[in-house]
This record gives C-alpha cells, sequence and structure tokens, in this order.
C-alpha cells in the first residue's frame, strides 16, 4: 500500500509518538537521505502529506509532526498553543530523531510561519554565536507569509472572534467540510472520502473543542510581523514559494506580494490550484520541489 492510499488510522499505525513536556507528538519518519522536515497547516495535520511521501522518501529521509492539538498528538483544552511552541516541538522531534545540524523545510499554511520562525532563530543562532546555519533550504506551499496578504475565510474570523469558543462548539462534519472544501480549486476538489479523513484528524481527541484557540496564530503573525518576513526578504538559504493561484485565502495576491518585494524571488506557480496544492496537485508540487532543490545545489 502506497501512503496515499492510506486512511488516517493507518497514518496513525504507521507512526510513533515522543513526549514533549508531558504531552505526547505523533510524528512519522521515512527514508535514509538528506533530512527534509515537513511542516502541516491549520486545521489538518501531517496526513496532508501522504500524497507526496513516497516520493520524497525516496531522497530523503523524511519527518512529519502533528504539532500539539493537531492530528494524531494530545489536544489539551489549555494548549499551550502558538507558533512558538510549534517550533519548539519540531526542534525537539528533530533532536530525538538525532538530526543535525543541517535539515531542509517543506511547508504548507500555518507550517509556513512555524518554518519562519524557525529562519528568524537560525538567523539569531547565527549572529549571536556564528553557528553555522542548520536550515539547507526552504520551500513553503500556500500560505499566510505577510499577514498583510491574508485573506482569513469568514469562519476564521468567527473563530477568532469573542465567540470563537461557540463556533468550535457547533463545528461539526458538514460544516467543516464545506469550509475545507472551499478553499480547494473549482477542478480540485477534496472527494468524500478525503473530507472524512481530515474530519478524522482534526476530530479525534475531541480536537475541535479547541478549534478558537488553535486559530489565534493569525493574531501571532500580526504581532510577529517583523520577526517572521525579515527571513523572506533576506533569506539565508536558498527559498523558494510553490503557490496555487486559485486559493482565496493566500492565492495569487500572496506571489505579488513577494514579487513586489524580493523581485527576484523563486517561485513556482500552479494555476489551477488552490490552497491545498500537496493534495490537489501532488505530481505538480513534487516536480516543483525537485526543481526548486535542483536549481539550489546547481548554485551551491
Amino acid at each position: 500500500m502506497t501512503t496515499a492510499e492510506m486512511s488516517p488510522g493507518q497514518w496513525r499505525a504507521a507512526g510513533r509518538t515522543f513526549d514533549w513536556h508531558g504531552h505526547r507528538i505523533f510524528y512519522r519518519e521515512a527514508g535514509t537521505g538528506e533530512p527534509l522536515l515537513l511542516l502541516h497547516g491549520f486545521p489538518t495535520s501531517s496526513w496532508d502529506w501522504r500524497h507526496v511521501w513516497d516520493e520524497l522518501a525516496r531522497e530523503y529521509r523524511v519527518l512529519a509532526l502533528d504539532y500539539l492539538g493537531f492530528g494524531f498528538s494530545t489536544k489539551p483544552a489549555d494548549g499551550p498553543y502558538s507558533i512558538f511552541t510549534y517550533a519548539d516541538q519540531a526542534e525537539a522531534l528533530l533532536a530525538r530523531a538525532g538530526v543535525g545540524p543541517r535539515v531542509h523545510l517543506l511547508a504548507h499554511d500555518l507550517g509556513d510561519t512555524v518554518a519562519q520562525e524557525l529562519m528568524a532563530r537560525d538567523r539569531e543562532r547565527h549572529a549571536q554565536r556564528g553557528d553555522c546555519p542548520a536550515l539547507v533550504s526552504v520551500g513553503m506551499l500556500n500560505g499566510g507569509i505577510f499577514p498583510e496578504t491574508h485573506h482569513p475565510r469568514t469562519v476564521q474570523k468567527l473563530l477568532d472572534s469573542p465567540i470563537g469558543f461557540a463556533v468550535a462548539r457547533l463545528t461539526d462534519r458538514k460544516r467543516f467540510g464545506q469550509g475545507l472544501s472551499d478553499v480547494f480549486g473549482p477542478r480540485t476538489k477534496p472527494s468524500k472520502a478525503e473530507l472524512d479523513g481530515f474530519w478524522e484528524c482534526a476530530s479525534a481527541g475531541n480536537g475541535l473543542r479547541n478549534y478558537h484557540l488553535l486559530i489565534r496564530y493569525m493574531r501571532e503573525r500580526r504581532r510577529h510581523r517583523d520577526r517572521w518576513v525579515a527571513p523572506i526578504l533576506d533569506p539565508t538559504m536558498p527559498f523558494a514559494l510553490i503557490n496555487g493561484h486559485l486559493d482565496p485565502v493566500s492565492g495569487k495576491h500572496v506571489i505579488a506580494r513577494l514579487r513586489e518585494l524580493v523581485p527576484n524571488a523563486e517561485v513556482h506557480d500552479l494555476p489551477d490550484i488552490g490552497h491545498y496544492p500537496q493534495t490537489e496537485a501532488p505530481a505538480e508540487v513534487l516536480r516543483a520541489y525537485a526543481a526548486f532543490r535542483q536549481g539550489a545545489r546547481g548554485a551551491a
């Protein structure tokens, strides 16, 4: 069975957990090449990467985790839920796996911001202690890398409002599925089975009760914009954006902003794809990522 065919239950059975401050963090690992850490988005999980997992694992040692509160990790009522703690968990996974000192990142959505925090930390270590950069390359899929170009959906705004807790409690399979389907491209909509799988991952462990807390990363993006945008404007490693244009949240308008601020930025355009390129067009994502890595090697 390929990972693309795996149900959430099968994906979970093939993974493991580690302890992070008394909480269990779920992760998966495969392959033996250079380490590549995959960072998932909101409100989903590492299961998002199933369509590209096998191919990436042929070349890389691939690792992916579910952040605290997501997927098959512990989902405590009081968190801590923050970009900073998700980055801590990513670093803890790399340390547990003995990965170091060099690693590639491929991120999506919320994971883009986690990657931006890891990039910021990498810059600080290099500036303060003279450490060699730990990040070899960073690839990102659709995400709110610039808060000013992030267009949250109505349900996201409601979740991040004073009535967010009530919206979280009213979220059911139908509402969840409709909201997720709306950010896919018009010709690449998820099947019912896929939506059932996303729901299974998100709702496991009564996770939707925390929905309004998980969404607060949007506030953090605005508050820490300068810290997280700086590494995009002047990356210390090869950086590329692989972007589905038809994403209403972070589509073609993000490319326009990136090219405005960084005219020579490497962008791989997916004109017919929405917010979830790794699910909607995995072959195109793999081709774009391979081209990015090949170009980075040639420039080294």
